[in-house]
């Protein structure tokens, strides 16, 4: 017997303009400027050197990010590394996109969870659930998740587009790709979802994802804060494009990879995975990126500290380094 569904046509859905906001997007937002990089030390610039190294040897330059990324105001300095060619390609989880959606419409974004969650509004605003139908419209043209809502942030003109990265990616032709879990949004929650909508758009971002490990073989591949989402789709790209490579008698080992985060590690300790036993077994990013996937020839590098101080630091050392040559 079928079991039983929700109703989602009962739910009370609000206009945006009703919410309160944690985040303001002006006010928040990190200028690319010249100021000295508040980190600096010699990870963050083996780090930079890698990326560019990357693009001179046109290899890929992937950076995994999540939500808080862009929550902390760091897409002008991801916008200034597409523009550069110093990353090729950009991934998120679904909560990423949204917030870079809300800020592109409204120049805010965040609702306080305790307060929305107790009134049973939490999510359920009008003008967030126009996302889903916008990746219905991007795959009826054949399109993934990140460049639907990229697409429709920049086509329609979006009064802040300018920080947004989905859309400076879809304008540049840099992919930017959104890895969704279904029942993880706020978007999920609406009753204009579609799950053949959620999967198609995100499985063809996956793919599209997966191609660009194909080349990461004397790339960099960095992770921001994606403590789930990052690592297990890493994974597994990883897996298919060496699959592949092998099968040709190539091989996919010789890269760099980053992880920033706040998690404590301790300082080169990262080469080998710690027990079952150790809270940190459980963290990831750490046995998946930073030790298991660069064993057979990579490099990799923790660098503990806010997302504010971290990706602006790489950037501008990656970028000295390039107008250096």
């Amino acid at each position: 017997m079928p079991f039983k569904m929700f109703d989602t046509s009962k739910l009370n859905i609000k206009s945006l303009d009703e919410r309160k906001h944690d985040v303001d997007l002006l006010s928040t937002i990190i200028p690319v400027d010249s100021s000295p990089a508040i980190i600096d030390d010699e990870k963050v610039r083996a780090i930079a050197r890698a990326i560019v190294d990357a693009k001179k040897k046109n290899a890929a330059s992937i950076l995994m990010y999540g939500a808080h990324v862009i929550r902390t105001g760091c897409s002008l300095y991801m916008i200034e590394l597409m523009k550069r060619g110093l990353v090729t390609h950009f991934a998120t989880n679904g909560a990423g996109s949204i917030h870079d959606f809300e800020f592109s419409l409204i120049g805010k974004t965040c609702e306080s969870v305790a307060k929305y969650v107790s009134e049973g509004q939490f999510g359920l605003w009008h003008e967030t659930g126009m996302i889903n139908d916008i990746l219905s419209e991007g795959v009826e043209d054949g399109l993934g998740a990140g460049e639907a809502i990229g697409r429709y942030i920049w086509e329609n003109d979006l009064p802040y587009k300018e920080y947004s990265v989905l859309a400076n990616g879809y304008h540049m032709g840099v992919p930017c790709t959104v890895h969704i879990g279904i029942g993880n949004d706020i978007l999920h929650e609406h009753p204009n979802t579609d799950g053949r909508v959620l999967g198609e758009a995100s499985y063809r971002d996956f793919l599209i994802y997966t191609q660009t490990i194909t080349n990461l073989e004397n790339g960099v591949y960095l992770n921001f804060g994606s403590a789930v989402t990052g690592p297990e789709v890493y994974l597994k790209a990883l897996s298919m494009a060496r699959n592949v490579a092998h099968q040709r008698g190539k091989r996919i080992t010789n890269f760099t990879t980053g992880v920033m985060d706040i998690q404590p590690i301790p300082d080169g300790g990262y080469s080998t995975i710690p027990p079952k036993t150790d809270p940190g077994y459980y963290f990831r990013p750490w046995k998946t990126i930073l030790t298991r996937t660069v064993a057979d020839g990579g490099k990799s590098y923790y660098i503990q500290g806010l997302h504010k101080d971290t990706l602006p630091s790489i950037a501008k050392f990656a970028i000295a380094i390039e107008d250096e040559k």
